[in-house]
């Protein structure tokens, strides 16, 4: 039997050794930093991947508790493939730290400029022509006003676990999918309604969970996100689109990927039956057992998770 085209193009990317080295990118105040990770001995394929919210790390871990390592693992599967990727700290954050005197105040925008002198430093140290984005939960909403702000040294992109409405809608969910948050979602449903106006809350007279949530110096942030609706951003692209979906996540559905598919209906959809939003299979009921994947970087990723990715970039559609 002869081997189908598709591996064949994977297989004649088989990679020579791979190099993780670091690299950087200009920030408004000091350098934006990150890994790159090369495969030596051939021209390549490059992914730069964003992150998701919070203080999310390059490796997709974070201080609240996360540490899935998805963002590694994901790169060091491509790297399997013979391609390239940038994993990134975020302003204000980690070795991110300097780029900003303050990581809690930034906005979407303030996102799209760096992702763009991200793929400013990326070309010019590996070549590439273009860059894939992949962008990770809210990173995919980065990666969609990216392109909608100028899309030419882009080659295409990964969405991965990305809503498919706006956030406040999105937001809302969660809390209403956790009985429980019962008792707060009244005054969570009326600051979601008022930051999506545009307008901010007066955080000191939400209960103390919310107080957390909606910070003052996190407003502006929110504010800039639940006013973009990622279907009318995708609805308008002509470069090639991945829709990756676990249909076990918790955090964003199946039917918010559904409609980005249903907005760009060239776009490829992945369903992954047993994946979750940090990408790893879930073999138990309940929340907890979905969870308890979120801190176990030994886990690998769910199947055919970094096959899919890799042999989408491989048929450059």
């Amino acid at each position: 039997m002869s081997m189908p085209l598709m591996l064949l193009a994977l297989a004649a990317a088989v990679p020579g050794a791979v190099t993780s080295s670091d690299i950087a990118a200009p920030g408004p105040k000091g350098e934006l930093r990150g890994t790159l990770l090369h495969v030596e001995g051939s021209t390549q394929p490059t992914v730069l991947m964003l992150p998701g919210s919070g203080p999310t790390d390059r490796d997709g871990n974070s201080s609240l508790g996360m540490k899935a390592s998805t963002y590694r693992l994901l790169a060091e599967g491509l790297a399997q493939h013979g391609i390239a990727s940038v994993r990134i700290d975020k302003r204000g954050l980690l070795a991110s730290a300097g780029a900003v005197e303050d990581g809690n105040a930034v906005t979407l925008q303030d996102y799209v400029q760096d992702t763009h002198a991200w793929i400013r430093a990326t070309r010019a140290r590996t070549g590439a022509t273009c860059v894939w984005l992949l962008g990770h939960s809210e990173g995919g909403l980065i990666a969609l006003a990216t392109v909608a702000g100028g899309g030419d040294e882009i080659c295409g992109l990964i969405l991965v676990a990305t809503a498919g409405r706006p956030l406040g809608q999105v937001l809302k969910q969660q809390l209403h999918d956790n009985p429980n948050n019962a008792a707060l979602l009244p005054d969570a449903d009326r600051a979601i309604d008022t930051l999506s106006a545009g307008q901010r809350v007066d955080a000191s007279k939400l209960p103390p969970p919310l107080m957390a949530l909606f910070r003052p110096e996190t407003q502006g942030w929110f504010i800039s996100e639940m006013a973009v609706d990622p279907a009318r951003l995708i609805g308008k692209l002509h470069l090639p689109v991945m829709i990756v979906q676990g249909e076990k996540d918790l955090q964003v559905s199946v039917e918010d990927a559904q409609r980005l598919k249903s907005a760009l209906p060239s776009a490829q959809l992945d369903l992954l039956p047993d994946a979750n939003h940090m990408l790893k299979s879930v073999t138990g009921e309940g929340r907890a057992a979905n969870f308890a994947t979120y801190v176990d970087p030994n886990l690998p990723l769910a199947p055919h998770v970094v096959e899919g990715i890799a042999g989408f970039i491989a048929s450059g559609r």
